[in-house]
């Protein structure tokens, strides 16, 4: 069965986060907010990349409020705004993957090669975060899987302990939906550990891939809409 957008943006968003990660000296690129600790964690023990930690959720929230000012701005010109939004993210992970590779691998985590090539990832994310927001609201986070995780174990309790077969029929589909965005992050985190494995630097081509797949998904949806 093909994957909807919203489960290939969760497959990219785990993959972008866990090839950061290991390339970029534990630096969260999706879920910015776990820098917070990784942060933490550098300053006691003394190890690289406090900066781009430190650097990585104001550089979120800009590019956050960036992408909704141009979002509401290509919405009032009637122009194919997830569509342009999307495409932005996937110009920025190409930058990403050529400064990996450029630069790559990372000796040292604050080193401005490091950084910026952090930074271009957080960016990607954080308009990839900020399209879901707002296009896709109706579906489950694709870069942060807590609240989701909680929600399918509420869920669960709720079906065991019984429920009315109308709930229970909302509560399978909303497994259905949360299922897919937590097996698809998963999945990304599994496929960049592999990749980071064997390719190093290289691991950062497939992102782009995905993110164009993503486009082209959306855009044949949209084409297949009656006017």
């Amino acid at each position: 069965m093909k994957p909807s957008l919203p489960t290939l943006l969760s497959i990219n968003g785990g993959y972008v986060d866990t090839a950061g990660f290991l390339a970029l000296h534990g630096l969260f690129t999706a879920h910015v907010t776990g820098n917070f600790v990784t942060f933490g964690a550098a300053m006691a023990l003394g190890t690289s990349g406090a900066a781009a930690k430190l650097l990585a959720l104001p550089v979120f929230c800009v590019v956050v409020i960036l992408a909704r000012l141009i979002g509401s701005d290509l919405s009032r010109r009637n122009l194919p705004t997830l569509q342009i939004i999307l495409s932005l993210k996937f110009l920025l992970l190409v930058l990403a993957a050529i400064f990996a590779i450029r630069f790559g691998p990372f000796a040292d985590g604050d080193g401005w090669q490091a950084i910026l090539t952090g930074m271009t990832l957080v960016s990607a994310m954080a308009i990839q975060t900020a399209a879901h927001r707002v296009h896709l609201g109706s579906t489950p986070p694709t870069t942060m899987m807590t609240g989701t995780t909680t929600q399918i174990m509420i869920d669960i309790a709720d079906m065991l302990r019984g429920a009315e077969p109308e709930a229970r029929a909302a509560m399978t589909a909303r497994l259905a939906r949360m299922g897919a965005a937590v097996g698809g992050f998963a999945l990304g985190c599994g496929m960049a550990a592999a990749l980071f494995l064997f390719a190093g630097m290289q691991c950062f081509l497939l992102p782009p891939v995905l993110a164009l797949v993503g486009i082209l998904m959306h855009t044949s949806k949209a084409a297949a809409k009656p006017a």
